[in-house]
């Protein structure tokens, strides 16, 4: 769907350990949020006010909406606040795959966020999906997780 993702091989992908961990960043609109408390995963919440902040310690995927206007409007597609998250070297080093949501409306921005960061990161994009996802979301999220970690 999107023309510059970057293929990730086999021996760039760090393979996360310990506990299967999400950081993700939900807007006002609680989106992102709410299709979290349905995966079985521990979780991290990248603060909305830009003056607070998380650091994270170990291994997680990151799980974020994509802000654009479609079309050839792709700037500002990786929210402020997962920029300012991803900001902190720590925080950037413990990353191992990323996830986006986006409104397919868009056509080819729908969930930019993730080949972006994906490629920024150099960490594969694990799985993109329409604004609040499905049943059917949750269960492979869950299941792409739990494979991802080796559980």
């Amino acid at each position: 769907m999107h023309d510059d993702i970057k293929l990730v091989s086999g021996e760039e992908i760090v393979k996360p350990t310990g506990e299967v961990h999400v950081v993700y960043f939900s807007s006002i609109s609680n989106n992102t949020h709410r299709f979290i408390q349905k995966l079985s995963v521990k979780n991290s919440r990248i603060p909305y006010e830009l003056e607070e902040e998380i650091n994270v310690d170990s291994d997680y995927v990151l799980i974020t909406p994509t802000y654009s206007g479609g079309g050839e409007f792709t700037s500002g597609a990786v929210p402020k606040q997962v920029i300012k998250f991803l900001n902190k070297e720590n925080n950037r080093n413990y990353c191992r795959g990323v996830i986006a949501s986006g409104n397919t409306n868009f056509g080819n921005t729908f969930a930019m966020a993730g080949p972006i960061l994906s490629k920024k990161l150099n960490v594969p994009l694990l799985y993109q999906f329409e604004l609040l996802g499905t049943q059917n979301d949750v269960e492979k999220i869950n299941e792409i997780l739990k494979e991802f970690w080796g559980k």
